[in-house]
């Protein structure tokens, strides 16, 4: 992506849930929900050096356990774990359905001396943007949970599986909102949204849907609505598209308490192993 082919940012657009936003829960609003002004405010809520600290070299680590060279950021958002994985030595294609996060994950690269390879495109149809076959798949972020209808989170899957070379890996993270809903914990900035002067909280939970508000320094506020996934659904579903062994992580680390963690992690082998017969 060219600097004139950057999209600009609007500073001035707002969010729009419509009448009543409790009633939307459509995949297709993702999109509409990254508007320009809640971008350029992102990266205050991840917050790149103390995620970075939380987080360590847990992804370089998995990836090359597995002996992935060539990677896929199907969801780059603002360019994190792009930029990272870059320094750590992948070669690294950054996709992602917003132009404006696409945009500001080429801004944040370049401040680091580094070009990201960018692809603008829709994840939940990779084989309309996406040429040739990967080591690893990486879906973080909680994207995978803008996904509503089941029949998606499947169509998703198995584009995911389709760009895995025979022994390629999935990595796929997704909050605990088993704990969310079932009362047993809240939030907290421990591991991923790292910021110290943001509130991030839930502003609604139900089985069907997970409404996030996000409040800045200075009174800017930003909502998401998404999907709250249970670990053992999103498992499963990956199990029946044909991933092998899975493996779930929780805030990075193979033993938890299942309700303790902010996040999951599944990483989903696509290869098949005799052994596990």
């Amino acid at each position: 992506m060219s600097d004139k082919d950057q999209p600009i940012l609007d500073p001035e657009q707002e969010q729009d849930f419509g009448h009543d936003p409790l009633e939307v829960r459509d995949s297709d609003h993702y999109q509409e929900e990254y508007v320009g002004s809640f971008v350029e405010r992102w990266d205050d809520l991840i917050d790149w050096e103390r995620r970075a600290s939380s987080e360590g070299d847990f992804f370089i680590q998995v990836l090359r356990d597995y002996g992935c060279e060539n990677v896929l950021d199907v969801a780059t958002g603002t360019g994190f774990h792009s930029v990272q994985l870059l320094k750590a030595g992948f070669n690294v294609a950054s996709l992602d359905g917003s132009a404006h996060m696409l945009a500001k994950a080429f801004e944040n690269a370049r401040e680091r001396g580094m070009v990201l390879n960018t692809v603008l495109g829709d994840w939940r149809w990779l084989s309309k943007t996406v040429v040739g076959r990967y080591d690893a798949v990486i879906c973080l972020g909680n994207s995978f949970t803008h996904l509503f209808a089941e029949h998606g989170r499947r169509r998703v899957l198995a584009e995911f599986y389709s760009v895995l070379k025979h022994d390629g890996i999935l990595i796929l993270d997704q909050r605990n909102y088993d704990a969310l809903l079932d009362g047993k914990s809240e939030p907290s900035h421990s591991y991923y949204y790292c910021g110290q002067n943001v509130i991030a909280e839930p502003e609604h939970m139900d089985e069907g849907l997970a409404r996030f508000r996000y409040e800045f320094p200075g009174g800017d506020v930003f909502h998401l609505n998404m999907f709250p996934l249970r670990r053992n659904y999103t498992r499963e579903l990956m199990h029946q598209v044909g991933f092998q062994r899975i493996e779930t992580y929780g805030d990075f680390q193979a033993e938890y308490n299942h309700y303790e963690p902010d996040f999951f992690v599944h990483v989903a082998e696509k290869a098949y192993r005799e052994e596990d017969e």
